[in-house]
């Protein structure tokens, strides 16, 4: 009997275009069965067709953050990785890494890459890596400061970020200087090839002490925008005053935003947002109440914070111990989706909807950096693999 008449492309793409995009596994298999499936899977018009299909890219694991006293000896000596899909991130023999990552933390990850530093050495290394394919690269900022922070992206024009990690990048470092009775702020950016650095622009802020907060930052329309805090910031539960600093790459500025009129407690407790309507957010814990606050042009056209909504943890979340801190750690760019922990848990919450779900149970988790992307099979699976 003559073997059954293979499948048109266009009957294949059908089908594929259907595996889910947060079981990347299912692709590689696929991939794996044959040469014309791996070609049509690993094409660029299937990845285009795929991406277009399924919209925004899925969370494949994130990157976290601990105290130093609750990192486990296995975890000392790896990025800190958690998987959230059947997804494998590319990292190098234990060995390559021993050393390397004990003392660098996460600071930023977007576009597919993230971006770590090593606050232990002078001059401070940044080091950025990306998970699909192991790559890791080496930067020095131009000079140390009281305190700095950074963030990763992509620098190809016209990219819709979904898997754009093989491309080129940058590396927006933000520095802090302070005199007796100011802090100036400098923007410096990695120029092409990320050997060098564009010359800073500087802001005055016209405040004593402030500091750059150990915080995710936000990419919003061709800003970046990190979280501030000043000298009264004690850690000990009382009023701290926060700001939000802007950096505009277009015209390579920086600007001050004054925090919503909160009482905001702990620095700790609150995290800045990129909502799914490209408004700056920000998100505070009052005891077990998220309070979600937006940033929009009034018709006076100045803009203003706007609460949006109250939500009482409680009544949300399964929490076991309601005294218990609780604390913002994270969210999704694009989406009004955030990451908080309870006294066991980490869970994710859609601001909008209300769904959640548990991702992992962990305690002292300070920062979490959602990985996003697409699973590139060209990135990780060598055609001398596939069956004949």
């Amino acid at each position: 009997m003559p073997p059954p008449p293979a499948l048109p492309d266009e009957l294949l793409e059908e089908i594929f275009l259907r595996l889910q995009p947060d079981e990347p596994a299912c692709l590689v298999r696929a991939s794996l069965a044959s040469k014309s499936w791996f070609g049509l899977l690993t094409g660029a018009r299937f990845r285009g067709l795929y991406r277009d299909f399924h919209g925004a890219p899925p969370m494949l694991g994130f990157i976290y953050r601990c105290p130093p006293d609750y990192v486990t000896e296995e975890e000392d000596s790896l990025p800190h990785f958690k998987a959230t899909a059947n997804f494998g991130a590319c990292i190098p023999a234990v060995e390559d890494w021993k050393g390397w990552h004990r003392d660098y933390d996460a600071w930023d990850c977007r576009h597919g890459r993230v971006l770590f530093a090593n606050k232990n050495v002078v001059p401070m290394p940044l080091v950025v890596w990306d998970p699909m394919t192991g790559r890791r690269r080496l930067l020095h900022p131009p000079q140390d400061y009281d305190s700095s922070g950074a963030a990763v992206l992509c620098n190809v024009t016209g990219c819709d970020h979904r898997a754009c990690h093989m491309g080129p990048f940058q590396v927006v470092f933000i520095g802090m200087y302070n005199t007796d009775d100011s802090t100036v702020a400098y923007a410096h950016v990695s120029l092409p090839e990320v050997v060098n650095w564009s010359e800073p622009c500087t802001f005055d802020l016209a405040a004593e002490d402030a500091f750059m907060v150990d915080r995710p930052p936000v990419f919003i329309q061709d800003a970046l925008y990190f979280m501030l805090a000043y000298d009264d910031y004690d850690g000990d539960g009382g009023d701290d005053k926060t700001s939000i600093l802007k950096y505009h790459l277009g015209s390579n500025c920086l600007s001050l935003i004054d925090a919503p009129p909160v009482k905001t407690g702990l620095v700790d407790g609150v995290v800045i947002m990129a909502m799914e309507d490209a408004s700056l957010g920000f998100a505070h814990v009052d005891r077990i109440t998220l309070n979600l606050w937006a940033r929009y042009m009034g018709s006076n056209g100045v803009m203003s914070w706007t609460q949006r909504r109250a939500i009482n943890l409680e009544n949300l979340l399964p929490i076991q111990n309601p005294r218990e801190k609780h604390r913002l750690i994270g969210s999704v760019e694009g989406s009004d989706i955030i990451f908080v922990t309870t006294d066991l848990y980490i869970y994710e919450i859609n601001l909008k909807t209300l769904r959640w779900k548990e991702i992992w149970k962990r305690e002292n988790c300070h920062a979490l950096f959602p990985y996003l992307s697409f699973y590139n099979p060209p990135a990780r699976v060598n055609l001398a693999d596939a069956a004949h």
